[in-house]
């Protein structure tokens, strides 16, 4: 199919539709909410069903009671309106049922603003609500991303029975790119809904999903299932992007835009002779530890640029291991670094290095 000019909020709800997303439900909140629009016009058009909730809270617990039916649902928000789908998002997660979430973050803590933000990190990447467990975090960079890592978002959430979040930002948002769709998928019929769903027991015994256990020896037993199912998702779900490593003597760390961002400043740097490469993580759980570390292993420094004060440095940390110094370049509340800022804080560490040598 040919490429098109799409805004990244119409391009991933786009996508969801074309993945097979059978159901939506969400609150508006700036600077998604035009993926709720989208929906609210193409879905009804497909005879799939859309639901705007009274808020945050009423949509995923909408969301949770269609994934328990079968169906291909997901959400969309950004930070406070993600914070206020944290219960909901463990109750989906302790009873194992598949639901994609998109998190479009905006300036933070607080009611805080719309601009483009990293501060949810902790918040996705860690867990999300309570409990034992973790939710698959992808990160894209670009449009076509978003629209990519959404279509597979639904595959990997009816992999494993779990829930995968997509953590964008503002900037990704709202900004226009040239972009391909994926070709339409059909809605599932509800005799090709998965055996374990709640379709009706007329002609079956009755399937039972919940995520309360009393027994604390039987909440463990969840527990351990669930951390088995993450080892799985450790195994074989990493995924990162890379540039010019090869033979770098610098580290570049980012995710989304800020490696945008950071990609811009490494190849500049690459021109003015300075040795350093990129790694972006696009999996932000699971992690590339094994990544990092090996990177640690040949490169004299790390730099690590978030837009925010820190909150993937200390991932960064447990897969370097204490093998080469770190540094951190952040900018807060809705700032995006630009990509000068950025080769800055390379040169410093090039001066650095020249220094000891």
């Amino acid at each position: 199919m040919a490429k098109e000019l799409l805004k990244g909020n119409v391009a991933f709800a786009e996508a969801a539709i074309r993945a097979g997303c059978e159901a939506y439900f969400g609150y508006p909140i700036t600077p998604q909410t035009e993926a709720l629009e989208h929906m609210a016009k193409r879905m009804p058009e497909l005879g799939r069903v859309f639901l705007q909730a009274e808020s945050e809270v009423a949509a995923i617990n909408m969301v949770y009671g269609a994934a328990c039916a079968g169906v291909r649902v997901m959400s969309s928000s950004s930070s406070p309106g993600v914070s206020l789908m944290m219960e909901g998002l463990s109750y989906i997660a302790g009873s194992e049922v598949p639901a994609v979430l998109v998190d479009i973050m905006r300036g933070g803590p607080g009611l805080g603003n719309i601009a483009p933000s990293q501060g949810d990190y902790n918040q996705i990447v860690k867990g999300g609500g309570h409990g034992d467990y973790h939710p698959v975090v992808l990160a894209p960079a670009s449009v076509q991303e978003l629209i990519d890592f959404t279509v597979e978002a639904f595959d990997i959430a009816e992999k494993y029975l779990c829930i995968v979040i997509i953590l964008a930002d503002g900037s990704l948002g709202q900004m226009m790119e040239p972009a391909e769709l994926p070709e339409m998928k059909k809605v599932r019929s509800v005799k090709e809904r998965p055996n374990w769903a709640l379709t009706g027991a007329r002609d079956r015994d009755p399937n039972i999903i919940t995520s309360i256990y009393m027994d604390p020896l039987v909440e463990e037993e969840l527990n351990r299932r669930l951390m088995a199912k993450q080892a799985k998702i450790e195994a074989n779900e990493v995924r990162f992007r890379e540039l010019m490593l090869d033979d770098a003597e610098i580290a570049v760390i980012a995710f989304g835009t800020s490696g945008r961002v950071a990609q811009s400043a490494v190849k500049t740097a690459r021109e003015e002779g300075i040795r350093v490469g990129l790694l972006r993580p696009i999996s932000l759980y699971p992690y590339p530890y094994e990544r990092v570390r090996q990177i640690a292993g040949k490169v004299k420094e790390i730099l690590v640029v978030e837009m925010n004060s820190g909150q993937m440095l200390g991932d960064v940390r447990i897969g370097n291991e204490g093998r080469v110094p770190i540094s951190f370049y952040g900018r807060q509340g809705g700032v995006i670094p630009l990509p000068d800022e950025v080769l800055e804080e390379i040169r410093k560490i090039q001066s650095r290095i020249n220094a000891s040598e």
